[in-house]
């Protein structure tokens, strides 16, 4: 059996993959076009994923019986298309959470000292610029940092920011009775109205879409910053840039936009007050490790005809099942 991969995954996990038996297919690197990933996973049993996948894969590929995403987020995949096809959709949740996590706090650290003033100005201004911004900087103790999304990311953001700085944590999910003791529950509304930090860490849904509104952007106080690991399209960046614009927020954090790669000329790139970063807050060596293992094992286990530890669709597995029969399996 082969395994596409659309990316190349850490050496531990390829090992899980030769010493099972099967034949890896790389893509070419770098961005691929449906057309390539098509032709890629055309012959593949199982393809890793780290790319945005066409939305016929699994009618295109009629050998493929999972989808295992490298990462959390399964937006990449078209699910329901798997589903429909006996194609098992499996994702990696909670390897990530530290690197996420702690990518947030240095985000949050930087906002709170300036580090990014004060090292342009020390450098173009001298040394007395950068010591003059240091008393306007704050301290993260007794602020509040508001969480959207208080998952396995969402909850070790918590831990940190609560007993290691002692701030205030507000946190807004559906489960509201699945959040640690320390974390206060507040609806949207509030939670944006009080915090200082807003972190969102929710998966992309079609109830998370333009989470983050005018609205609700219109709330935050003006030295409250909104950072963002989630997805692009949880924040209507319209109105986070007019936000910017006019001075009524402190600032931003994005790791992720509405299209990818940012755009050369996009306004996001304009403002002092907007730190940028190209989608790798879950990205670390020791992340990226534990991805790749955990991808690499589920595909194992599917392909010997078990299941996943991590199944997105567990509607699909009597389809699955079908399509192991038909092709001989």
């Amino acid at each position: 059996m082969k395994v596409a991969l659309t990316e190349p995954i850490e050496p531990v996990g390829m090992a899980v993959l030769r010493e099972a038996g099967l034949e890896v297919i790389e893509g070419p690197g770098g961005e691929q076009s449906h057309d390539q990933l098509r032709a890629l996973c055309r012959a593949a049993s199982a393809v890793i994923v780290r790319q945005k996948l066409p939305d016929d894969l699994a009618a295109s590929c009629p050998r493929l019986l999972v989808a295992a995403r490298h990462g959390v987020g399964v937006d990449l995949i078209p699910v329901a298309d798997c589903t429909a096809h006996g194609v098992l959709v499996t994702n990696v949740p909670g390897a990530n959470a530290d690197a996420v996590a702690e990518f947030v706090v240095a985000q949050m650290l930087a906002a709170a000292r300036q580090l990014e003033t004060m090292h342009r100005l020390h450098l173009t201004e001298g040394w007395k610029s950068g010591r003059a911004l240091a008393s306007s900087a704050t301290e993260l103790r007794g602020r509040t940092l508001g969480i959207v999304g208080v998952g396995a990311i969402g909850t070790r953001l918590a831990e940190i920011a609560h007993h290691g700085f002692r701030m205030r944590v507000l946190g807004f999910q559906r489960r509201r009775e699945a959040l640690p003791g320390f974390v206060e529950y507040a609806a949207l509304p509030n939670l944006f109205a009080e915090s200082d930090f807003i972190a969102l860490a929710c998966p992309l849904t079609p109830e998370t879409k333009g989470l983050a509104s005018a609205a609700l952007i219109g709330r935050m106080k003006p030295t409250a910053w909104l950072m963002n690991v989630s997805r692009g399209a949880v924040v209507e960046e319209e109105a986070l840039v007019e936000a910017l614009s006019a001075g009524r927020i402190g600032g931003a954090a994005l790791d992720v936009y509405a299209v990818q790669p940012l755009a050369a000329g996009h306004p996001l790139r304009d403002f002092p007050n907007v730190v940028l970063s190209p989608h790798v807050a879950g990205l670390s060596r020791e992340s990226a490790a534990r991805m790749s293992q955990v991808a690499a094992e589920d595909v194992v286990r599917v392909l010997r005809g078990g299941r996943p530890a991590n199944l997105i669709n567990p509607e699909a597995w009597d389809a699955y099942q079908t399509r192991r029969r038909e092709l001989g399996l």
